[in-house]
């Protein structure tokens, strides 16, 4: 949650030689593994830009007496900026070879007043609830700008507390096409009709990760339709192989620190803010993340 927190657990990982990665499920969502496929192969030609979120009504949820709620809404009384960063940046990082060639170098950040907690709570709670009395201070919708050492551009959406249907946005673009989500399209220069959209399942049969093609991975329609069970699958595999696992402890804290970050933007009227280089220089070295094929007869 903090930039101090996130400098502490690179220092104690490096010290201690120990994994540490962030459980990160949307990058192993089959739109996004494709998504990631279709870069590698060039098929978008050069990444440009990026737009990701959670935009998610959680209002009900988090005036619950219980679970998730109750820690949410607390953050909702003390912070204002994008708290929840990584569904939605993780697997643009993932596109754009962030800690692996390129990185996150600054973060501009601005939110729209805080009124749809407020509005819940007097439609919905007795007037002697204990929770009438409290007082919010997350904007209801948060728009971050970051750019990369690159030069590259990603928008980057946080709204819990509006009426809205669920989405990551999760869109790519580069030079010979782009990529959307919700609902999944795509648009290919000289395979898609002009100006139009296609549906992500033409492009199934032949961009596929991989990893998605594993019948045992098809068969595991639970959490989240799968994606729950490929992201603890692959972390177990590469420790029980000996290989580097897919994400390390610079990506958790590159996305992480994002909330202060934007605390801080938000805070200042929207002034840039430095994005530390967790990997001190080793993100213009380090190699991307392949294109991973599922263990023989899995």
């Amino acid at each position: 949650m903090t930039l101090d927190d996130c400098w502490a657990i690179v220092e104690a990982a490096e010290k201690y030689r120990k994994h540490c990665l962030m459980m990160e499920n949307c990058c192993y969502d089959r739109f996004e593994l494709m998504v990631l496929n279709l870069v590698r192969q060039g098929v978008l030609g050069e990444v440009l830009h990026g737009e990701g979120g959670y935009l998610h009504d959680l209002r009900a949820l988090k005036f619950a007496t219980e679970g998730e709620g109750l820690w949410r809404r607390a953050w909702a009384q003390t912070h204002n900026g994008n708290m929840y960063p990584t569904h939605g940046l993780g697997p643009l990082a993932n596109c754009m070879d962030i800690n692996r060639g390129d990185r996150f170098a600054s973060i501009v950040s601005m939110s729209s007043p805080s009124r749809g907690l407020q509005l819940w709570q007097a439609e919905h709670l007795t007037a002697d609830d204990p929770r009438r009395r409290e007082q919010f201070q997350l904007g209801d919708q948060n728009v971050s700008l970051i750019q990369t050492a690159r030069g590259r551009t990603i928008y980057l959406a946080h709204s819990t507390h509006c009426p809205r249907p669920y989405s990551r946005l999760q869109v790519v673009q580069g030079t010979r096409g782009i990529a959307s989500g919700w609902p999944y399209r795509l648009h290919i220069e000289g395979k898609s009709p002009a100006h139009e959209w296609e549906p992500a399942d033409t492009y199934y049969p032949t961009y596929e990760h991989p990893l998605w093609r594993s019948q045992r991975i098809k068969e595991m329609d639970r959490g989240h339709g799968g994606m729950d069970f490929l992201e603890d699958f692959r972390l177990i595999e590469c420790l029980r192989s000996g290989v580097p696992t897919d994400f390390n402890v610079y990506d958790a804290v590159a996305l992480s620190s994002m909330v202060e970050l934007s605390i801080r933007s938000v805070r200042s009227g929207g002034k840039p803010q430095s994005v530390p280089d967790f990997t001190r220089g080793g993100w213009k070295t380090a190699a991307p993340w392949p294109i991973v094929e599922p263990p023989e007869g899995r």
